[in-house]
């Protein structure tokens, strides 16, 4: 399609696909500010919604910002605009994370074009899927588009999915004896009737598990949610781990927009999607969650991949909000 004007109306365009994303606890730690006369797109972390228990680096907040960028890169390839991306083009500026410059062209990346539609269709599913296997050639296209953001997409065998579950028991097991570890979900969870626009709310945690275990964080806890209802999940779960060679701010940005068109592709080729992050919160938990027969080098996501209901929608903050324009 021929390339749209940069202004005000379609930048506020791209910035609403970009926040759509995914983050961790749905904490949305982006802001973005767009420097008119240089046609450019600055996104930025926005620290105030950092997590220090449970994420005291900023690993998933960069993972999210990643995923952000990757949603703005596909809604300016929708709009027939270009992107020349650089990564902490300020180093002095530890909140400047990408520079973006939007710019007409011939030539949108059709790759990245086509995965328009599943940016409003991408939520997380914390329901049970089927037992059905993901075909070969889904599982390869998707390995192949986190190569191509320059991360690795790995599906583990059966023995280490067993032992990623262990893992996430293993966290589950330590936070319930450290309760500072709870203090970042009470912060993001919304139950009740609580309006928000960010946060994981109630009708988002999905069902309870009704015996056996769920791959999947139970966001409710120990709390009473009445007409919650319960269900049976997956006893094998498809996993895939997402990781990069090295373990830097940058890597973590890129394996957040691999993460990002992971997610966009699996959508389209109609797959439920959510993230166990869970135990890769530990640092001893995320350097056994790779392979070691695998050159995968560091950890950064575990999906759950499958067929099943998709999930349900969480609140996003207004582009106002999120966006200064100079």
């Amino acid at each position: 399609m021929p390339a749209q004007p940069l202004d005000t109306r379609n930048v506020k365009a791209l910035v609403a696909a970009a926040t759509a994303a995914p983050s961790m606890h749905n904490a949305q730690p982006w802001r973005f500010r767009h420097e008119p006369a240089g046609g450019t797109l600055e996104l930025r972390a926005d620290l105030g919604r950092a997590m220090p228990h449970t994420d005291p680096d900023n690993r998933a907040l960069h993972l999210g910002c990643g995923a952000a960028l990757l949603n703005l890169r596909v809604a300016a390839a929708h709009s027939g605009l270009r992107t020349d991306l650089v990564l902490f083009p300020g180093p002095a500026d530890r909140e400047l994370l990408a520079a973006v410059r939007l710019s007409g062209t011939d030539r949108p990346d059709g790759d990245l074009a086509r995965l328009f539609p599943a940016i409003a269709r991408r939520h997380t599913s914390r329901h049970p899927f089927e037992d059905r296997p993901v075909p070969a050639a889904v599982q390869e296209a998707l390995s192949e588009a986190a190569r191509r953001e320059g991360a690795e997409l790995v599906f583990p065998g059966v023995w280490h999915v067993a032992a990623l579950l262990e893992h996430v028991r293993d966290a589950e097991g330590r936070d319930s004896m450290d309760p500072e570890r709870f203090e970042d979900i009470r912060r993001w969870t919304r139950t009740g009737e609580q309006a928000a626009v960010d946060g994981i709310p109630e009708s988002a945690f999905g069902p309870r598990k009704a015996g056996g275990r769920a791959p999947v964080r139970d966001f409710a806890g120990r709390r009473a949610l009445p007409g919650r209802p319960a269900a049976v999940f997956e006893a094998a779960p498809h996993l895939a781990v997402l990781g990069t060679a090295q373990d830097r701010p940058e890597d973590w940005l890129r394996a957040g927009q691999a993460l990002e068109r992971v997610l966009l592709l699996a959508t389209l080729s109609g797959l439920a999607t959510s993230l166990t992050s869970h135990s890769l919160e530990r640092k001893d938990l995320r350097e056994l969650a790779r392979d070691p027969r695998s050159d995968l080098g560091f950890v950064h996501m575990v999906l759950r991949l499958g067929y099943g209901p998709a999930g349900t929608a969480t609140p996003r903050r207004p582009v106002d909000e999120v966006l200064e324009i100079r």
